[in-house]
């Protein structure tokens, strides 16, 4: 196979609803079963041909397109067969989306975790977040469907608490007509930053009252009733783009996962779907020969599968939404994940695989997450609350004693830290809200300080002052003069 040429090979795909089994094609846009309600996976048919490919071959091919200059294979779509081998190259949308690095906690960090990890971090795609690796695939599903109806108007809408939407308006801005794009949010629960992302990509941005899913009910109703895109993650085609996560971490640790364990934010549950399916193929294609274990974390303030799955007898496990308390990990507020039917899906899978301890999902509390995102970022990474999240998750898994001495975790960075930075801010100034149970550790607060007043600038020549303000300085910092 050349590295540099965009496959020949094409699949045949159909989605396949997780509540009856009915199937459909992909030449129209299907969000949820009529007959069922339940939610879709995307299937290729042709799959058991991937197999005849030997693993090492596989792993061969992608480490060679790992340095190609073709535009469409430099992203996620490096992994073009295993995602969604329906597309042409003209199909593909590529904005540098992918290949986001993984950064080794530093000696210092690992030590005082008491465990050798690193995080992944998914805040240095395009818009900031790991969205974009599943808006890659959508919006290059999209354009297929475009150009193979002739479609001249497409409008996309997604509910948000704040990435999906940054995502999905700079992906339909990068594409333009006939697309357009709108995001619903809920009123007051996304930060200034990540408001400022889809408005500066000129998308229409509505407010609706109330939470996350408030605003995915509203998103569900268009989708019923109206010609619209849906871009959440009851997209099948966003899964299957997020996948590509799961595909990375096994190429940087050369495809070898014996003694990993990663640790995923469950929010809507799309991700962590993603993470086990990616996993789950490259295990059936012989690229890895064992799985890692996956740990799903939810914080107490949203934590319907933690509450599922910690009941230990699978026959008497219910599903129940929960109502969500403020949060700092916004992207996880979410009390009735729309892929938590994947999850249940997967996780069976992965067990039935790698056993019981396989797939857990830990909880921790909103403290924790903050301490840790403030704790991981003091020691040179640029972790998110949902990276907070995450830290607190093995940190707690470690307390329980579910993560092993010789293990090595590998952490979710979902979003830049600057998305959350309002969050730091408020730990710093003791400013939360009572009902996020979040008081600062002194060791953990920062805050700037002024070293010489205007009044002494006034006051002085600038040669003068110059000598008094690197006095001030010096004093403060305890410095001995040469």
């Amino acid at each position: 196979m050349n590295a540099n040429a965009f496959p020949a090979y094409r699949g045949r795909m159909e989605y396949f609803c997780l509540g009856c089994g009915r199937r459909f094609g992909v030449d129209e846009l299907h969000y949820t079963c009529p007959d069922c309600g339940g939610v879709f996976l995307l299937e290729n048919l042709d799959f058991a041909e991937l197999k005849k490919t030997p693993g090492a071959e596989w792993r061969a091919l992608f480490d060679a397109r790992a340095a190609t200059k073709n535009t469409a294979l430099r992203g996620v779509f490096r992994f073009y067969e295993l995602m969604a081998p329906v597309l042409e190259p003209a199909d593909v949308v590529y904005l540098g989306e992918g290949n986001t690095p993984i950064v080794e906690a530093n000696e210092t960090l690992a030590a005082r975790i008491g465990a050798r990890f690193a995080y992944k971090n998914d805040g240095q795609n395009p818009s900031a977040s790991f969205k974009d690796r599943g808006m890659a695939c959508a919006f290059s599903y999209l354009r297929a469907l475009v150009r193979r109806h002739g479609w001249d108007q497409v409008l996309t809408v997604c509910a948000s608490t704040g990435d999906t939407s940054a995502a999905a308006a700079l992906y339909a801005a990068y594409v333009g007509d006939p697309i357009k794009s709108v995001v619903i949010l809920p009123q007051g629960k996304v930060t200034p930053q990540q408001l400022a992302q889809p408005l500066g990509s000129g998308a229409t941005v509505l407010e609706v009252p109330g939470v996350f899913d408030d605003c995915m009910k509203v998103v569900e109703h268009l989708a019923d009733n109206y010609r619209v895109a849906l871009l959440n993650s009851k997209n099948a085609w966003r899964i299957l783009g997020q996948e590509s996560y799961a595909f990375e971490i096994a190429q940087w640790y050369d495809w070898d996962l014996a003694d990993a364990c990663v640790f995923v934010p469950i929010g809507n549950a799309g991700n962590i779907t993603a993470v086990m399916g990616g996993l789950l193929k490259l295990h059936d294609l012989g690229v890895i020969s064992a799985l890692p274990r996956v740990f799903g974390v939810q914080s107490h303030h949203a934590d319907p599968v933690y509450r599922y799955y910690a009941v230990d007898d699978p026959k008497e496990r219910e599903f129940k939404p929960v109502a969500v308390q403020p949060s700092v990990a916004q992207a996880a507020m979410i009390g009735n994940p729309v892929s938590f039917p994947r999850v249940r899906h997967f996780a069976e899978r992965f067990e039935a695989v790698g056993g019981r301890s396989a797939f857990q999902v830990i909880q921790v509390t909103e403290q924790a997450i903050m301490d840790a995102m403030l704790t991981a970022n003091r020691h040179g990474h640029i972790a998110c609350t949902q990276g907070g999240e995450c830290l607190a998750g093995l940190i707690r898994a470690k307390e329980l004693g579910l993560v092993g001495e010789n293990e090595h975790a590998v952490l979710d960075a979902t979003a830049h830290s600057l998305k959350f930075i309002g969050f730091q801010d408020m730990y710093f100034r003791d400013a939360f809200p009572e009902g996020y149970g979040v008081a600062p550790k002194p060791e953990l607060v920062n805050s700037l300080e002024l070293i010489i007043g205007q009044d002494r600038k006034d006051a002085l020549e600038p040669a003068a002052f110059t000598r008094e303000a690197a006095l001030a300085v010096a004093a403060r910092l305890g410095l001995a003069a040469r």
